[in-house]
């Protein structure tokens, strides 16, 4: 049986909410992010994934590397998540050119500034051809949301999104989803290794009461 901490089973009602809507109060966690546009199936948001990815292995290998921070326990590294929104527009699933994204990955506790830099460095020194010129380490509060666990195609999100807002118009809250609060993803499979029908995405609004 593995001891890391795993995030998702931790907090399972952040990760591993069920098929149908609920309400959650998203505490403020720390992530490593990197801002990007256009659709995610181009090379600018590939290589803002291998940048973070690059970064969040080299943070959890820094134990071998005789750079544990204070802190430091074993861990698996947890999902990739995206922000999504248009600039100056609702967000429209089906206008990838006009798409804007932040890709980012939870971190630790232990991981501070610091921490952040040490590693933007190593993988500089390990990895020249990537660019982590635009990566950044921020604390995020998301607050108040509405999430259910999408099964199926990306493609598919906007039957679950609807679930979701039938929920909300119910139980008298405002969908607040915008430039400033944003449709947010969580991605629980790996699309290279699961059949479409099976991926697993944690959907997420930002509401508020009414």
């Amino acid at each position: 049986m593995s001891d890391k901490f795993d995030y998702k089973k931790e907090f399972k009602d952040l990760y591993m909410p069920k098929r149908k809507p609920v309400l959650i109060d998203v505490p403020t966690m720390n992530f490593i992010m990197l801002d990007g546009k256009g659709d995610p199936n181009g090379e600018e948001y590939e290589n803002a994934v291998s940048a973070l990815y690059a970064l969040a292995y080299t943070i959890k290998m820094s134990k071998k590397a005789g750079k544990q921070p204070q802190g430091y326990f074993e861990y698996v590294v947890p999902p990739l998540e995206g922000l999504w929104w248009c600039e100056g527009d609702k967000f429209e699933f089906d206008k990838r050119d006009n798409w804007r994204w932040t890709s980012m990955i939870r971190q630790p506790e232990f991981v501070t500034a610091e921490v952040f830099n040490w590693a933007v460095d190593e993988c500089r020194r390990k990895k020249p051809d990537l660019d982590l010129s635009r990566v950044r380490f921020e604390s995020f509060t998301e607050g108040l949301c509405v999430q259910m666990m999408h099964i199926g195609p990306y493609a598919d999100e906007p039957d679950s999104v609807k679930i979701m807002q039938q929920y909300m118009a119910e139980n008298n809250l405002r969908d607040v989803t915008g430039l400033e609060r944003k449709h947010h993803e969580i991605y629980l499979s790996d699309p290279r290794k699961t059949a479409p029908e099976k991926l697993k995405t944690v959907l997420r609004h930002p509401v508020e009461h009414i």
